[in-house]
């Protein structure tokens, strides 16, 4: 029996090289010159680094992480979640992250599988598919990581393998999707995601919160409304808040503007003060602090590095092809 097991697990290690090397394969002949590569199936984008980068600061979207080659550490507050070829991370929310890729090299590049977390299509799966029961979570970090099962890597395969056939995507791409989603659900990191998918848990109260708070950050609407529109206590709603975020709401406010203000500045080509304004900061002196605190650097000197590097990259793409 114990040589019957050792075989047994030779051949899924085997399977799992095999699938790796598609995966390797399919992001990399796509990333070529690019860090970012988006695909046609919808949500579903590639990333590549050619070396270790410095720690990035950035809204991290609700999504499912998986690592072809490299690894990568992801900052939530105090917490290091790592993760690589063998861990996939997901996070239920979207988070005001540190992210730093550790693992990388011109001749193994890292490549990165991103797929955003569609919960309309969750809380189908959770309706309709007979899901096996899972003892319920208490309200926890809206992050992650877990070992990545055969099931999942064969079905996160298959997608990488779609992009190959373009006239198939429309019809087979949502089913694939469909089993990625099914395995999350009914792995380890399930639990993380129903609390945020079922109606109402304080999860799901918390993520309404936050969805509401991305489409009105410029607002200066009191933070303590948020509290009444999750249909919580005010001292319930900020403890659960910051269990899932690792922030209080008006800190994840303040995240939100600065992460647009950077936006804005580096893509519209806005001047700082425009900027600040545009994202809801009444004091210059104040958006220029905070957005040091979080970028490390003034805003000026900031938004033009990071231009630089959008030019460059943008001269690599057509060089390369």
């Amino acid at each position: 029996m114990e040589y019957e097991s050792d075989g047994k697990n030779s051949m899924e290690e085997l399977e799992r090289a095999r699938l790796n090397n598609v995966m390797v394969e399919g992001i990399s002949r796509r990333t070529k010159g690019a860090n970012r590569f988006d695909t046609a199936i919808p949500r579903l984008h590639f990333s590549r680094f050619e070396q270790p980068t410095d720690p990035t600061s950035y809204t991290m979207d609700a999504s499912v992480c998986l690592i072809a080659q490299g690894s990568k550490r992801v900052m939530l507050g105090e917490d290091a979640y790592v993760y690589d070829t063998n861990n996939y991370l997901v996070t239920s929310v979207d988070l005001p992250v540190v992210a730093q890729i550790i693992q990388a090299s011109p001749e193994r590049p890292y490549l990165g599988f991103i797929m955003g977390i569609d919960q309309r299509l969750l809380a189908q799966l959770m309706v309709n598919g007979n899901l096996p029961e899972q003892v319920p979570r208490r309200t926890d970090r809206g992050i992650g990581v877990s070992r990545v099962s055969l099931p999942l890597l064969k079905a996160v395969t298959r997608l990488v393998e779609l992009l190959d056939s373009p006239e198939a995507i429309a019809i087979l791409a949502p089913l694939v999707q469909k089993e990625v989603f099914y395995h999350l659900l009914v792995g380890p990191q399930g639990p993380r995601l129903r609390q945020i998918v079922m109606s109402g848990t304080q999860g799901h109260q918390v993520g309404r919160a936050i969805d509401w708070l991305k489409s009105n950050f410029r607002e200066q609407h009191p933070i303590d409304d948020l509290a009444d529109r999750a249909h919580m206590s005010r001292s319930a709603f900020y403890h659960h808040f910051r269990s899932i975020t690792s922030l209080s709401p008006l800190q994840y406010r303040k995240h939100l503007r600065l992460q647009e203000a950077r936006r804005l500045m580096v893509v519209e080509d806005l001047d700082a003060t425009t900027a600040a304004n545009q994202v809801g900061y009444e004091s210059p002196t104040q958006f220029n602090r905070e957005y040091r605190r979080l970028f490390g650097t003034p805003p000026a000197r900031d938004s033009a590095s990071m231009r630089e590097a959008v030019r460059i990259d943008d001269e690599t793409k057509v060089l390369t092809g």
